[in-house]
This record gives C-alpha cells, structure tokens and sequence, in this order.
C-alpha cells in the first residue's frame, strides 16, 4: 500500500515536472487591412469615403504556446467588425493549423477613420473587403504562428488618468433637448459640448488604468507587446482620411521607446479597446489646447506608451506559464420595436430628400427603428476569458460601458476587458445608466440590447473566470 502511494506520488512529481520542462514559446506578426481609395468609412451618422491613406490599418497578432496549450490573441483596425468576419478567419486558421476556433481572441479597435466592415449608421460594407479582412487575419495569425520562437512572457498595469473622460453628463434643467426618437425624459447627455454652460457632472467615472502583456525572446529582446486602455478613440484625422487612430500611433510609438527590433522578426505593438463604451478623451471642461490633424492622437498615444514603457522595466518575465480558455454562448433580448413604431418611422424616412439616404438626425434613427424591424427577437453572444498564468483576460462582443469593466477588476485582482471581441451587439450600458438615457441607450442597430444585457454577460463571465481557476 505505501509502495502504491510512494509511486502515486513520484508520478505526480514526474508529471509536474514534465509541464514547466514545456518549453514557452511566443509569435507575433502584423496583416495589412487597408481598404481601397473611394471605400466607405463608418463610425459617423453620415457615410464617408477614403480620399487618402494617412497611415496603413492593420490586425496585429500575438500568438501565445506553453507547450501544451496555444492561444491568440488579434486586434484589427475598423471601427466594429461583426461575427461573420471573426468566425470566417477564426475557420481558415483552423483548417490550416488546427488550432480550435475558441482559442482565438479577435476584436477591433473602433478607430472611426476606418474601412467599413459592418452596416453602422448609413455606411454599408463592400462584401468582398468583408472577406479581405477575414482573409488578411487569418494569414496574420497564421504569420504569428510560423513566428513561434522561445519566449518570456510578463504583464503589468499603469495609471494615465489624463487622456479619460466620461462623456456623458448630468446637465441644468432645459440642458437636454429630445431625443431623435422624441423621448424627453433624458437625464444625461452624450458629448454635451465643450464649456457648454449647462454642465453639472459626468454621469459616472473613468478607468484610468493602462493593462499590458509583455512579450520577450530568452535573451530579453522585445517580441510584442499587448495593451488595453479604456478610451473609445481619439479622432481628429482629416477629411477621407484612412487612419488607424490612436491605437496604430500607440503601436508604433512602444515600439521604439523599447528599443525594439523592426525586423527579424518585426517587433509588434498592440493596443485593444478596453471598456470605453461611456470614455473619450474631450475634456469639456475645457482645459485641453486646440490641436491640428492627428495632433491629439499623437500626444494620447505617446502619453500612453511613455508610460507603459516605463513599467515595462520593472516587470518580472516569466520563462512558462500555463494558457488555457473558456468560452460560452449567451442568449440576449433584443430591443425590437413594434409595428407602429415601425410604420411611423417608415413615414418618416420618406421626408428625406435624398432618400434612401437621411438627412436628419430624426430621420437617421427613424431608419434605424425600420431596420430593427427585421431584426430576431434574440441573438447568440459569445464570451470569453483566457488564461495567462495569474492573468485573466475577458472578451465581450459590445462597446462596454466603463463601470462594468471596474466592476470585474474589482472581483478578479488581475485582470482586464477587451470589447467589440470576437462580435459585434451595440453599446453596453448598465441597467443603471439605461435609466439615465442618453445616446448610447437610444434604440438602433447599435444600441439595441435588452436593458439587463449586461447583468447576463457579467454572469456569464464569472462562470467563465470559475472554470478557469
């Protein structure tokens, strides 16, 4: 019996021992997404067209392996890309590696100087950029794959509190006009307006924490680097220009501030959308300078990796951690409106003198409410959480508001959120801040989840973050 026991025990140590002799490796690659000139630009209640490319758009892949256990991890530059797309690179890396389509974590970044890839405001896809985009990630993931090389890996936090600001406000009384769909119970307003004199106080806080993955050669020569940061996009670009915002200057800028190699193989900056869905960088107290194109993206994105660059140097790699994920699939109500609502609204839109396109902003969400119209009642939402050794990394398919994103660093001690992941549903507000109206809560295609949609996926997660543990 003890001979059993002694043999139990020495296979356990074997065993254990044989996990961290896995070797940990890491692969990182970039993929070119820009669109043609012409292409359509969303991210405006009104179309656009790209007139010039002021700097490449990209997916920038960082691919992870513990020996046992490989992941991904993608962030593309478009202003929201839908489920179609995902699943359709997700799908070709699969068939060509193997590796299980939930082990993928894909999002997008939200720059609004972007080609279009999904149908948002009055901006439609072109379908063949659609399948470009899947295509491009797919090889970009597969590019970091064949990248794969022993690795290090570390993961800190830092504060920048000067680039957020909620944008949603509590205004004087009178401060708040109706709503385009004619609601006049409104409590907050949505980009108020800088030294707008009917000003109170942001209707709820910011998340001033920068979270990052550090990735290293052996040797300790930069590799990638993953950040996430809680601003929705910076903006400021010119007219018809195609740019990846903030988060492509980021990537750029890390880059050099860690010295890092931009060939054999290039280095890779990566800079994901944290939960934003409420955060911009206006302050509207007006105590920002004025700045010219891309003068505010290039001091947002230098202030940023100026920062994470320096808590880089303090951070402990590690030569393995463990790597595994859990993914589920939610189902979650939709706002749908009812066939009154829909009638009027079709009337609506036929005051347009350019119909089909709106001119108004009535006429804008007048459309969005006869679009709805076509919409199911309930639709599939996948989340996720990947594990990095002591940190968790959770995906939601929305623009999350800020406070949910707090809420899961305030149960989980290391930990952060990357939205519009893996899908695309519309703004995420909490019950909370529905009840405060305001434009993300206003009924459209990007704002259509049912009221308590967000309570479902924060419970959804936490059975996530249980599996994991």
């Amino acid at each position: 019996m003890l001979g059993m026991k002694l043999t139990a025990i020495v296979c356990i140590v074997l065993a254990a021992s044989a996990i961290h002799a896995a070797e940990f490796r890491a692969g990182a690659a970039t993929s070119n997404i820009t669109p043609e000139l012409g292409s359509s630009i969303n991210g405006g209640f009104q179309d656009g067209k790209a007139a010039f490319i002021h700097d490449e758009l990209n997916a920038r892949c960082l691919a992870l392996d513990d020996g046992t256990t490989k992941l991904v991890m993608v962030v593309a530059d478009s202003c929201v890309i839908g489920r179609g797309i995902f699943d359709e690179a997700k799908k070709m890396v699969n068939e060509a590696t193997g590796l299980p389509m939930e082990n993928m974590l894909m999002s997008a970044t939200h720059s609004h100087s972007c080609g279009t890839a999904q149908a948002v405001g009055q901006s439609e896809p072109n379908p063949l950029y659609q399948r470009f985009i899947a295509r491009r990630i797919a090889d970009g993931v597969r590019r970091a794959l064949n990248n794969f090389a022993p690795a290090k890996i570390g993961w800190g936090t830092t504060d920048v509190p000067q680039q957020v600001f909620n944008r949603r406000w509590k205004m004087k009384p009178g401060g708040i006009p109706p709503t385009p769909l004619g609601v006049t119970t409104d409590q907050v307003k949505t980009n108020p307006g800088i030294n707008n004199p009917n000003l109170l106080e942001p209707a709820g806080p910011t998340d001033p924490q920068v979270s990052f993955i550090s990735v290293q050669s052996i040797a300790g020569k930069p590799i990638a680097l993953y950040a996430n940061y809680s601003l929705h996009y910076v903006g400021g670009v010119g007219p018809g220009h195609i740019s990846a915002d903030y988060f492509g200057a980021f990537a750029a800028r890390i880059g050099e501030l860690l010295g890092a190699d931009p060939q054999d193989p290039p280095f890779v900056g990566i800079m994901s959308n944290g939960t934003s869905g409420d955060i911009n960088n206006i302050d509207f107290r007006g105590g920002q300078a004025k700045e010219g194109p891309y003068g505010r993206i290039k001091i947002v994105a230098d202030d940023v990796a100026q920062a994470v660059a320096a808590a880089v140097k303090s951070v402990k790699h590690q030569d393995w951690v463990p790597l595994a994920v859990a993914q589920k699939e939610i189902t979650l109500g939709l706002r749908i409106p009812t066939k009154d609502e829909v009638e009027k609204a079709r009337e609506l839109t036929k005051q347009s003198k350019l119909f089909p396109r709106m001119e108004t902003m009535e006429q804008v969400y007048a459309r969005e409410t006869v679009l709805l119209a076509d919409f199911p009642k309930e639709v599939s939402a996948p989340l996720q959480v990947l594990k990095i050794g002591d940190l968790r990394v959770s995906a939601i398919p929305a623009e999350v508001f800020v406070e949910i994103g707090l809420e899961l660093k305030k149960r989980h001690a290391q930990t952060f959120t990357v939205s519009l992941a893996n899908a695309y549903h519309g703004y995420l507000p909490t019950p909370e801040q529905h009840k405060l109206g305001g434009y993300e809560t206003w009924r459209a295609r990007s704002s259509c989840l049912v009221v308590d949609a967000s309570t479902k996926i924060v419970a959804g997660l936490e059975e996530l973050f249980e599996r994991l543990k």
